[in-house]
C-alpha cells in the first residue's frame, strides 16, 4: 500500500512539474517584447527540405520524421506567439494599446516569411466568474482581434481562424486572476 502510494505521489509530482515546464516554455510577449520581428520568429515554422537537402514553401505534411542522422531543429515552440493582450473587464472592446500591439502583428502576418500561413487566434480568460460565459467572452475577444486585422489592415479572412479557450489553458494556474490567463495566442496552422 505504502508503495502504491509513493508511486502515485512520484505521477502526480511529475505530472506537476511537467505542466510546469510547458507553462514556464511558453512565453508571453508584452509592450516593446512585440516587435515585428519577434512575432514572425515565434510563428515561423521551419521550411521542410525537399530533395537534396533543399528547403521549399507550400504545403507541407502533417509530420515528419527528422532525416537519418539529423536531429529534427524545429523549436519546441515554433508556430505560437501569446500576445498580453487586455480587454476591459467583461468586454471584448479593443483598447489603444491593444489595437497598436495588433498592427506590430498584422505587420507580421504580412511579411514574405509569414505569408503563406493561415493562423487561430486564440482568445483565453481567466477562470473567474461562469465558465459558459468565460467561453463566450474568449471567442468574442477573438473575433475582435480578427475582425480587427481584417478590417484595419487586410488580412484576408480566409488566414485567421478565432477560437474561445474560456479558462481552459491557464499559464499561471496559482494566480487565477493573473494577467497572462488573459490573453490572445495565435497559432500557426499551416504553410
Amino acid at each position: 500500500m505504502n508503495r502504491l502510494l509513493s508511486a502515485l505521489a512520484g505521477s502526480c509530482l511529475g505530472l506537476a512539474l511537467a505542466a510546469s515546464v510547458q507553462a514556464a516554455d511558453e512565453v508571453v510577449l508584452k509592450g516593446s517584447q512585440v516587435t515585428e520581428s519577434a512575432l514572425i520568429d515565434a510563428l515561423a515554422i521551419d521550411a521542410p527540405e525537399g530533395p537534396d537537402g533543399v528547403k521549399t514553401r507550400g504545403f507541407r505534411p502533417a509530420s515528419r520524421a527528422p532525416a537519418a542522422g539529423k536531429a529534427d531543429s524545429a523549436k519546441p515552440a515554433a508556430g505560437k506567439a501569446s500576445l498580453l493582450i487586455t480587454f476591459p473587464t467583461n468586454s471584448a472592446d479593443l483598447t489603444p494599446e491593444t489595437m497598436a500591439t495588433l498592427d506590430v502583428l498584422a505587420r507580421a502576418l504580412q511579411s514574405d516569411t509569414l505569408a503563406g500561413f493561415t493562423f487561430r487566434v486564440e482568445g483565453h480568460a481567466d477562470p473567474r466568474g461562469d465558465a459558459a460565459r468565460n467561453m463566450v467572452l474568449s471567442q468574442q475577444r477573438a473575433e475582435s482581434v480578427t475582425q480587427y486585422l481584417v478590417n484595419k489592415h487586410a488580412i484576408l479572412t480566409e488566414r485567421l481562424n478565432p477560437v474561445g479557450k474560456g479558462s481552459s489553458e491557464l499559464l499561471n494556474k496559482a494566480r487565477a486572476d493573473a494577467p497572462e490567463n488573459r490573453r490572445v495566442t495565435i497559432v500557426t496552422v499551416k504553410g
